[in-house]
């Protein structure tokens, strides 16, 4: 069963792991820091989208079977041209990798947050993005800040 959040969802990026790492001196275990991906998105520029997409499916490389990123590459898109298109300004990008899979969230810095429509027949492909991952994501939501907010989604280690 999907879950959505709608700005009650985890307050911490990165909030998966990958494990231990023994330190080898004194015995003691640490913990590894999550594969991570960070961008800085420009103002409106969609040729962020791609390149998005490209990080993404490098970060996830080593992370199960080939064309295991498409879904993440899919729903990382939308929430990068939602926000270059609907804020007119800059946007972060931040994605995780842990153990219970895969966590990608868009911070932008309008606190407008995005509506869940369900689009006419004679709209094209315009406002599908939403409805997109909230079919496709294991949890989704809007997570508000001081200034703006993140619109955030989590794909299950066997779904990423």
């Amino acid at each position: 069963m999907k879950r959505q959040v709608r700005g009650g969802g985890p307050t911490t990026v990165g909030a998966f792991s990958t494990g231990t790492a023994e330190d080898g001196t004194d015995g003691a275990a640490e913990q590894a820091p999550a594969p991570q991906l960070r961008r800085r998105l420009e103002r409106a520029d969609l040729r962020a989208v791609p390149e998005a997409r490209r990080a993404l499916r490098e970060l996830l490389r080593h992370w199960g079977s080939p064309g295991r990123s498409d879904v993440a590459e899919l729903l990382t898109s939308e929430l990068v041209t939602n926000a270059l298109v609907h804020t007119d300004d800059e946007a972060i990008l931040t994605a995780t990798v842990g153990p219970r899979g895969l966590r990608v969230e868009v911070r932008d810095f309008v606190a407008r947050r995005p509506r869940l429509r369900v689009p006419a027949a004679d709209d094209g492909t315009n406002g599908r993005g939403l409805l997109l991952v909230q079919s496709l994501a294991a949890a989704w939501g809007v997570r508000p800040h001081a200034v703006g907010k993140s619109v955030w989604f989590e794909l299950d280690a066997d779904a990423a």
